[in-house]
């Protein structure tokens, strides 16, 4: 946009993060109607010409649970051809079954830092979901496929308040040992803070579990989901879960509001000087055609900013 933003680049802050894209996937998951197959392949490939490298492309869960997302099967393979990763998220083994026989070689399981939002999501405690998760991470990297760990509820939840810090640090490490290579901490309900975020990222790495393990997955519902990830960067986190058009929420938490845009997050990134290979004005070309296809306009700030609409 004629040189803006302009860039500035702190020292302190990498040079390049990963964009671990997620609109296709949970942001599609929270809309009240089903998505034609074709325009949600039309999604991801267009969110791969845009430069995201990392473009989650669906869930292999039971279509009662998720129903949004039941073509699972019919989607993946209308993805052979796209030019980025595709993780898939998997409940059980059944789901892993499914991915895997499709040629899926990046996986992830949800968890939750919280017993509630465990029971209501998994129908599970947090124990049993993680001895759930066990068999599926074991034979998803039997099969050399590498494992992303979603841990929900790390900064606070709907129904038990908030959440301890160390609470949160136990649950992560139980994913992490259970072979997963990489740790999604997310702010479900959107209520987390820099200073918190900054907290449980210092007590994670005294732990043991080194920064480069870790994404961060942000919720706007406080405005905070920028200055959050910008908290995260200081602290040398490299992966940053973002939602093209600001897609999504959770359908088992009803306070759940979107993720972080992506584009929101690009220009911010591009006024700090720090890498994407996300060309925005391509990216922000596909939110809105994404848009046009929900019927409702984007709730991106720099979607609306970069199209001219309010």
């Amino acid at each position: 946009m004629n040189g803006l933003p302009m860039s500035f680049a702190d020292e302190g802050l990498p040079a390049r993060i990963r964009i671990h894209e997620v609109g296709a996937r949970d942001g599609l998951q929270n809309e009240k109607t089903s998505v034609p197959t074709h325009v949600k392949a039309e999604f991801v490939h267009r969110l791969a010409a845009a430069g995201l490298t990392t473009i989650e492309a669906t869930s292999f869960v039971h279509p009662g649970w998720v129903p949004q997302l039941a073509d699972a099967d019919e989607l993946f393979p209308l993805l052979a051809d796209v030019q980025a990763a595709l993780p898939v998220l998997v409940p059980n083994e059944r789901g892993l079954d499914r991915a895997l026989a499709l040629g899926a070689t990046r996986i992830a399981v949800f968890g939750s830092a919280t017993e509630t939002f465990a029971s209501r999501n998994l129908n599970r405690t947090v124990a049993e979901s993680l001895a759930m998760f066990e068999p599926v991470v074991a034979r998803a990297k039997d099969h050399k496929a590498h494992v992303r760990g979603y841990l929900s509820m790390c900064f606070g939840d709907p129904w038990e308040g908030p959440v301890p810090v160390h609470q949160v640090v136990g649950v992560a490490k139980a994913l992490l040992d259970l072979g997963c290579d990489e740790l999604s901490l997310g702010d479900t309900i959107g209520v987390a803070t820099p200073g918190h975020v900054q907290t449980l990222l210092s007590e994670l790495n005294e732990e043991g579990v080194g920064t480069d393990r870790i994404g961060v997955h942000f919720h706007d519902t406080y405005g905070q989901a920028l200055s959050n990830t910008l908290a995260a960067l200081q602290h040398g986190v490299t992966t940053v879960d973002a939602s093209a058009g600001g897609l999504g929420g959770c359908p088992y938490a009803k306070s759940a509001t979107g993720n972080l845009a992506t584009e929101d997050l690009v220009w911010m990134l591009d006024g700090l000087g720090i890498e994407t290979g996300v060309d925005l004005a391509a990216l922000t070309a596909t939110s809105v055609w994404m848009a046009e296809q929900l019927g409702r306009p984007s709730p991106s700030r720099t979607v609306r900013a970069l199209s001219h609409k309010e």
